[in-house]
């Protein structure tokens, strides 16, 4: 029987685009629990995102009342050794698709984000959360460790010993003390989050696309490296953006018309 309109399966993640705003959707209630299907699905659209030229900038975003509470439980009870290193690799794979469109992501953190879904969070450049997010690694709790990223790119974020912390106790923290953590970037009333991670990423969405682009990659290449290392990603780039147009239009615009005023999109 072939698939129809009416008995396609929904799609658990929705890639919806607006003035320049590509916002990842999860949609897999009631907690959007990142099953096998979620995960493939994200790493889709995370392709999506950075192949099209009218997406500019990303928001990661779960709903209003929950971001992600983790990995589907329920699927993975029933995978053994085997199975888990077949998959833990198209895991990690999918995350770090999102982690690597080279375009400004923010993730939209509202209600909990533990587990996979904090280590979603952790693949966007920049987090604002809601007042009342929940925040945490709980996998320690269930005999394992984080396995999409969350031992590796929590511990760059926050440092090695609070991430150790975290991973260790598989704790939830509260938005406050996430932010005090450096896990979140901003705390905002539940009801504005969505809004104003949509405003930061509008922002940048008027932006120098291939300067954003490679601020994101000077800076990220440069973490996974020795400081000479990271030093010549930046000169590279930056000899580079001096072949493109948005250089040329931002500096004559400075020369022009006095800083801040250039306009790229």
């Amino acid at each position: 029987m072939s698939l129809t309109a009416t008995n396609l399966p929904p799609m658990t993640v929705n890639l919806e685009v607006a003035e320049g705003v590509g916002t990842i959707r999860l949609d897999r209630p009631p907690m959007n629990a990142l099953d096998i299907a979620t995960q493939d699905r994200l790493r889709e659209l995370a392709q999506e995102a950075t192949d099209r030229d009218d997406v500019r900038a990303v928001v990661l975003y779960g709903g209003e009342k929950v971001f992600a509470a983790g990995a589907d439980i329920k699927e993975m009870q029933v995978m053994d050794h085997v199975a888990m290193v077949k998959r833990s690799r198209a895991l990690q794979e999918a995350f770090t698709a999102v982690a690597r469109i080279p375009k400004p992501v923010v993730a939209a953190i509202t209600g909990y984000a533990l587990g996979g879904g904090c280590e979603l969070a952790l693949c966007a450049d920049y987090r604002i959360a809601a007042d009342n997010a929940k925040l945490g690694q709980p996998e320690i709790l269930l005999g394992l460790i984080p396995g999409a990223g969350g031992t590796q790119r929590l511990s760059r974020l926050v440092g090695p010993s609070r991430a150790k912390d975290l991973i260790f106790t598989g704790r939830m923290v509260k938005a406050d003390e996430a932010l005090t953590l450096g896990l979140v970037d901003r705390v905002v009333p539940a009801a504005e989050v969505y809004e104003q991670a949509h405003a930061w990423a509008a922002r940048l969405a008027q932006g120098p696309a291939v300067a954003l682009r490679a601020a994101k990659e000077a800076v990220d290449q440069g973490l996974e490296a020795d400081i000479d290392t990271g030093l010549a990603i930046e000169r590279t780039w930056f000899a580079a953006l001096f072949a493109t147009e948005d250089r040329e239009r931002g500096m004559r615009s400075f020369v022009e018309e006095g800083p801040g005023k250039a306009k790229f999109a």
